[in-house]
């Protein structure tokens, strides 16, 4: 025992600290983990789907400046292929940018749908395919029967599915 002007102080073997345990730091990192893991998850999904979404637009921009070419030009369509399809593409991007959202270029190709087994038909091409007096199937490809005058643009998504629109 220890006096003190008098008094008796006893000494406390038990002493209050204060801090965390170790329980609750790793309680709280592992939440923070998850937390992470759920954002690192999430992000280049929500990325994929803002590309496709660029890419639609672009379909539709396409679509709209086919159709502005046919109001022009007493009904005909725009040669698409060739230089001359790389111009009317310039022609669509002339207002504004119309790239493909993963860094390359758009270009217009005439094959009859997207091969499964094609490397060369991805979205990472940013390749457009188009068929002449064709609409869009329910597929997306286009294949179904049209007339002379519609034209039918397809393209793969980052998602697996091909995105189809006719004038």
């Amino acid at each position: 025992m220890y006096k003190r002007k008098g008094r008796a102080l006893k000494m406390n073997s038990q002493t209050k600290k204060s801090g965390f345990t170790i329980i609750e730091v790793v309680l709280v990192l592992a939440i923070a983990g998850l937390i992470f893991l759920i954002v690192f998850l999430a992000v280049p999904a929500l990325q994929r789907s803002q590309r496709d979404q660029a890419r639609r637009s672009d379909m539709g921009r396409l679509v709209a400046a086919t159709q502005d070419y046919r109001g022009n030009h007493q009904g005909q369509l725009p040669t698409l292929s060739g230089a001359t399809g790389t111009a009317f593409l310039g022609q669509v991007a002339r207002d504004s940018s119309f790239e493909d959202p993963s860094g390359g270029t758009y270009t217009l190709s005439s094959a009859l749908s997207f091969a499964s087994d094609d490397s060369d038909l991805t979205y990472k091409t940013g390749k457009i395919i188009y068929q002449i007096g064709k609409k869009c199937a329910s597929n997306g490809n286009p294949s179904a029967a049209g007339g002379a005058r519609n034209v039918a643009y397809a393209i793969a998504l980052e998602s697996g599915d091909i995105y189809c629109q006719s004038n």
